[in-house]
């Protein structure tokens, strides 16, 4: 139990941090319309990532948990799509996204594979 809540615990202030690098991206952004427009949607996404997974480690019920992460990945794989889109529209260097897409891509992996290990656990529980 001491190593789920040290795993909750470090992927609070992953996210955070990832929501940080975010606000620090946007504050970097060309002031042109499209970069504005794209960098608060994107700012939008990372933050939520953040907020969800707090909101999951403080969940009421296995399926409010369960529904917070699901958000998160949703929020995540939108933050992802912004940044893409900032790269292949030239607004930014790939290769100053490259990191911030890098970390993105992990907290989606964990987050969905545990989603699918909680799943797992709901269901022997049921058998």
């Amino acid at each position: 139990m001491e190593k789920e809540f040290e795993f909750r615990i470090d992927m609070q202030q992953r996210t955070k941090q990832f929501a940080l690098r975010v606000i620090k991206l946007f504050q970097a952004l060309p002031k042109t319309d499209e970069a504005i427009i794209i960098g608060k949607q994107l700012l939008r996404s990372a933050t939520s990532v953040g907020s969800n997974y707090r909101a999951a480690c403080r969940a009421r019920s296995p399926k409010e948990f369960y529904s917070k992460l699901s958000i998160v990945v949703e929020e995540a794989d939108e933050a992802m799509f912004w940044i893409e889109l900032l790269a292949e529209s030239t607004i930014l260097k790939a290769t100053l996204l490259q990191d911030l897409l890098n970390e993105n891509e992990e907290i989606i992996k964990i987050v969905v594979s545990a989603r699918k290990k909680y799943q797992q656990n709901q269901n022997k529980q049921t058998e």
